[in-house]
C-alpha cells in the first residue's frame, strides 16, 4: 500500500501543479507567488494531513497509504529539486513564471 500511496500523491501532485501553474498565469503579476504558495500548501496539506489521518485509523492498508502520501512529498521533492512542491526558492523570484 506504500507503493499505492506513492503513485497516487505523485498523481495528485501532476494535477495540483498544472492547475496551480494555470491559476498562477491568470492572475495579476503580484498576486502569482500567493498562488503558488497556496498550491504548495494544499499539496503538503494533502501529504501530511492526510497521511497523518490515514496512519492514525491504525489499519494496515490506511498506514501504508498515509506513509506512502508522506514518501511521495519526499521523493517529489528530492526529483523535480522543489520545483512540483512548491519549496524551491526561485519559484518566487521575479520572472520565474
Amino acid at each position: 500500500m506504500t507503493i499505492v500511496g506513492i503513485v497516487a500523491y505523485v498523481v495528485i501532485n501532476f494535477v495540483l501543479f498544472l492547475a496551480t501553474l494555470a491559476v498562477a498565469d491568470g492572475v495579476a503579476s503580484d498576486n502569482k507567488n500567493i498562488a503558488l504558495i497556496g498550491g504548495s500548501v494544499i499539496l503538503a496539506a494533502i501529504a501530511f494531513g492526510g497521511g497523518t489521518l490515514l496512519l492514525l485509523l491504525r489499519r494496515p492498508w490506511s498506514r501504508g497509504l498515509g506513509m506512502g502520501l508522506m514518501i511521495g512529498w519526499a521523493l517529489m521533492t528530492i526529483f523535480t529539486a522543489g520545483f512540483c512542491t512548491g519549496v524551491n526558492p526561485s519559484l518566487y523570484t521575479d520572472g520565474a513564471l
